[in-house]
C-alpha cells in the first residue's frame, strides 16, 4: 500500500504529524484485518528536508521508532527524486531496521553514486526473511516531458536491459507507468523469457 503524499513522519507540523500517524495506522489496520503477515508493507517517502536534512533525518528516525509496533513491521520507505537518495535512505535503514523498496527510475534521477545493480545489492540487503521478497519500483522518463514524468507506456528495450542486469536479484516488482494494464500485459510477454518468471 502507498499512502498519498501528505502522509509525512519528518514533518514539523504537528497536524501534519497526527494525521499521518493516523493513515499510518488505519492502512496497518486494513492489512490486519486481511489477515497478512509481515510481507504486506506500507510505502512511504522519508519527508521534506525542511532546510536542513540532517535535522529532518533525526526527526524520522525519532517519530519511526515511536509508532506502534504493528505499524513499524510493515513501513518500507522509499528513495525519492528530489531530496532522499539511496544513500540517506540507508543511513535511516542503519538507524531503524527499516526496509528499503528501491525506485529505480527515482534512483536515475537522484543519483548516489551507485549503479541500478549496486543500488539494488544494497536495497536488498536490508530485507530480513519475514518482511517477504525485496520490493523495486520500476519506470522511466517519459519523453518530451519535463524531468520526473513517469513514462506513459513501457519501454520494451529498457524493461528488457533492466530485467538482463538484475539476473542475480529477486524481488516484487511494481510498475509505475501511466497506462497500467497495457504495460503491464506487455512487461508479463517480455518477463516470461526471464528465468525468475513464473506463470501459475
Amino acid at each position: 500500500m502507498h499512502p498519498g503524499q501528505y502522509t509525512i513522519l519528518n514533518t514539523p507540523d504537528s497536524r501534519v504529524l497526527s494525521n499521518s500517524i493516523r493513515e499510518l495506522q488505519y492502512h496497518t489496520d486494513i492489512l490486519d484485518t486481511l489477515g497478512l503477515d509481515a510481507s504486506a508493507k506500507i510505502q512511504i517517502h522519508v519527508g521534506g528536508v525542511y532546510g536542513d536534512k540532517d535535522e529532518s533525518i533525526r526527526r524520522f528516525i525519532e517519530r519511526y521508532r515511536s509508532l506502534d509496533e504493528a505499524v513499524r513491521q510493515r513501513l518500507v520507505i522509499e528513495n525519492d527524486d528530489r531530496s532522499y537518495t539511496l544513500s540517506d535512505c540507508l543511513r535511516i535503514h542503519k538507524e531503524t531496521g527499516v526496509p528499503i523498496l528501491l525506485d529505480i527510475f527515482h534512483h536515475e534521477l537522484n543519483y548516489a553514486g551507485s549503479s541500478d545493480t549496486e543500488a539494488l545489492a544494497d536495497s536488498t540487503k536490508t530485507w530480513q526473511v519475514l518482511d517477504g521478497l525485496p520490493m523495486v519500483d520500476f519506470s522511466g522518463q517519459q519523453r518530451g516531458r519535463p524531468k520526473v514524468s513517469h513514462m506513459e507506456s513501457i519501454d520494451a528495450f529498457h524493461f528488457e536491459r533492466f530485467l538482463k542486469a538484475t539476473q542475480r536479484f529477486d524481488f516484487d516488482l511494481m510498475l509505475e507507468i501511466k497506462d497500467k494494464e497495457t504495460s503491464a500485459i506487455k512487461a508479463v510477454e517480455i518477463a516470461r523469457k526471464d528465468k525468475r518468471f513464473f506463470s501459475g
